[in-house]
């Protein structure tokens, strides 16, 4: 009994109470703003100078053009805030309003209108002018009417995810009675194709948000979205796959478990490419839009073939099957919907980051349980990186003969 109650003495003593913590943890902070505190207001140790020229930067972030009207969606990037004073439009001052002012804060939003005569397929030069004679300069390549949120363009917009997302994965899916019939190195070879197409798919999404991070204001931090949707997708299916293996499935369960994070990484993928589309669209390419349709359309069918390779000596029901392709598929139509709809570069660096850190996350997976496993019996290395290659330069032409 005294040894008890010593133990609980002793465990009292050793852990201090919540609130002495929270001071600890406090002290360092408010001491942390004390020396902010001194550098502010002490004009940056003596080194504050004014620039020699105003910094004044601004984001456009969408140009909606509907019949004699074209209006330019902004954001001040700039330290301070900024006051529009004039608009320029093919070498002519053009008069125009400006919602909700033209004075506008640091990061805050504003809409240029300009009651314009545009003319259609014709190329536009804006330039805006701040009071301090700073040109802001955009441009209309090829001027259409901007798609609207309607019954429509919904439908249009669902129709070409269904193109791009869910047929070509679902017809993917269709190799599964032929590759039931392989040995196991061809099995093997298939199943490192798969590894080569993730990593492909990977790379591409990540060489895309990285230059549309370069395209980001300084202060929304492009690069660090990106590393933020790469990282934190590949720990979050990590965690998922490791929580969903140590339930005590089966071999056949935990296979199952495998084709499904594949089928929702690849979702995760074709989120970015409806995105692409949708954007493509949006601007008015809609002859990029098309290839960019006709392209992921050949490259998705060998998504459909990743998701079943996995489960290829199963017997799943047409059910999960329909569901694994719907998961794969259907983000492709929401990716449509926001990149046509709505306009907003941060989110597309992040949705395509996301993606990026998807498909790595499932190739890694596939690769640590089926292709490069430690308790195969033959591991065949050679023929894993001839299927890994063969993935990857899949893609590769594919990529060469579309654009």
């Amino acid at each position: 009994m005294a040894t008890t109650t010593r133990n609980a003495a002793d465990e009292s003593s050793a852990k201090p109470t919540s609130g002495r913590t929270l001071v600890l943890f406090l002290i360092p902070l408010l001491l942390l703003a004390g020396v902010i505190a001194l550098f502010w207001f002490t004009d940056g140790a003596g080194l504050q100078v004014e620039p020699a020229a105003p910094i004044e930067t601004v984001e456009f972030q969408r140009t909606v053009l509907t019949p004699g009207e074209i209006e330019l969606h902004l954001r001040n990037t700039s330290p301070e805030a900024i006051t529009l004073s004039a608009v320029n439009i093919n070498d002519a001052l053009w008069p125009f309003t400006v919602t909700p002012d033209r004075t506008i804060s640091r990061l805050g939003e504003a809409t240029v209108t300009l009651n314009y005569p545009w003319v259609e397929a014709e190329a536009y030069a804006i330039s805006l002018f701040s009071t301090n004679a700073v040109a802001f300069d955009t441009e209309v390549g090829v001027a259409t009417e901007t798609a609207t949120a309607s019954k429509q363009t919904l439908l249009s917009f669902t129709l070409v995810g269904i193109y791009v997302g869910i047929i070509p994965v679902i017809l993917g899916m269709l190799w599964l009675p032929a590759i039931r019939n392989l040995s196991t190195r061809a099995m093997l070879f298939l199943m490192a194709v798969t590894v080569g197409l993730l990593l492909y798919l990977g790379v591409d999404a990540t060489s895309e948000a990285i230059e549309q991070a370069g395209a980001l204001a300084g202060p929304f931090q492009g690069i660090g979205i990106v590393a933020i949707g790469i990282v934190g997708t590949v720990l979050l299916l990590d965690a998922i796959g490791r929580r969903q293996q140590g339930v005590g499935r089966t071999e056949a369960g935990q296979r199952m478990t495998l084709a499904a994070l594949i089928a929702v990484g690849i979702g995760l993928h074709n989120l970015g490419e409806g995105l692409a589309i949708g954007a493509a669209y949006a601007i008015g390419e809609a002859a990029l839009g098309a290839f960019l349709v006709i392209g992921f359309i050949i490259q998705n069918i060998t998504e459909g073939l990743g998701i079943v390779v996995p489960i290829a000596r199963d017997k799943p029901s047409l059910r999960i099957l329909a569901l694994f392709g719907l998961i794969g598929g259907a983000p492709a139509i929401v990716g449509a919907w926001i990149g046509g709809l709505v306009v907003s570069q941060p989110l597309s660096v992040l949705f395509l980051a996301i993606g990026a850190g998807a498909v790595f996350q499932v190739a890694y997976q596939i690769g640590r349980e089926l292709v490069w496993r430690k308790d195969a019996k033959r591991p065949m290395p050679l023929t894993a990186f001839a299927g890994v290659t063969a993935g990857m330069l899949v893609l590769y032409v594919t990529g060469v003969i579309i654009n």
